[in-house]
């Protein structure tokens, strides 16, 4: 480990031990010219990582004690390409189900859409705008199960909305099988619902009620607390990426640092974890 004064950002043992097998399997993987020299430890690259992810920092503004910030961006592309975050992710989120009493694949879920603005860098072709919102951007589509954790994540330009839909019930349904039911947000139509009859889905619309105010909606809230959850992390305020699915990957990075941290203890959740739902629909 590297002798560096810590940042708040920095993996701890216990967090490090949980992901540690997965980076130790993609080294001894890894073959070929160049391999055998392995300067940088990966636990730093991967605390790089995490203080972008939690920072919000442009990668060339990275404190001079970690890694060269251009060797970091290529650990962090090379692993959302090959697979690698999303395994670690996916990991500790079977991780978190079973520390909730549930088992590692659910039965239920949970879509919505967060419309976020983009960066400079971010390609016309890439965004579009959200009419009801008023934000031209990217938007960020996402299936949770019913603690909030993520199971599906979609990139789109922020004026897609069912095509984004559709897009998560066809990975939920690829990935993870044994979902048979998804609450939606109102903001989708039938087109969503048809869909996902076609997969074995049961999608139902929850609707926003009429009175003004703030109200907690039936099953839905988790997804709003997830997406509280993702805007912990100041890398997500905005879409800083170049490319939809490193997007994605902050994402990723954003719960597996969320997760890891329950999981060792190492933070207090802000809501209630537990939610009203019965075990059938777990």
């Amino acid at each position: 480990m590297s002798s560096r004064h810590p940042y708040r950002s920095d993996v701890s043992d216990a967090r490090w031990a949980l992901i540690e097998p997965v980076f130790a399997a993609w080294r001894a993987r890894r073959t070929g010219p160049g391999t055998a020299a392995r300067v940088h430890e990966l636990r730093e690259i991967v605390n790089a990582i995490l203080y972008v992810n939690r920072t919000g920092i442009p990668w060339e503004y990275l404190p001079h004690d970690f890694p060269p910030y251009k060797t970091v961006y290529d650990y962090y592309a090379k692993w959302e390409a090959d697979g690698t975050t999303q395994q670690v992710h996916d990991l500790l989120r079977d991780k978190t189900r079973r520390a909730h009493g549930r088992i590692a694949e659910p039965t239920a879920a949970v879509i919505d859409a967060q419309s976020v603005k983009t960066s400079a860098n971010v390609a016309e072709t890439s965004q579009g705008i959200d009419a009801g919102k008023k934000i031209k951007g990217r938007k960020r589509h996402l299936l949770t199960d019913t603690l909030g954790l993520v199971l599906a994540v979609v990139i789109t330009a922020a004026n897609v909305q069912d095509t984004g839909g559709k897009l998560l019930l066809n990975e939920v349904a690829a990935n993870h099988p044994s979902v048979s039911k998804v609450w939606a947000d109102g903001g989708y139509q039938n087109s969503v619902v048809n869909h996902g009859a076609l997969l074995g889905i049961d999608v139902e619309v929850v609707q926003r009620p009429r009175a003004k105010g703030f109200e907690p909606l039936p099953k839905r809230w988790v997804i709003e607390r997830t997406f509280g959850w993702l805007m912990q992390h100041r890398r997500l305020a905005r879409d800083y990426e170049a490319l939809p699915q490193r997007s994605r990957a902050m994402i990723h990075w954003a719960m597996a640092n969320k997760m890891s941290r329950e999981l060792t203890g190492e933070s207090t959740p802000t809501w209630r974890i537990e939610t009203d739902m019965t075990a059938t629909t777990a």
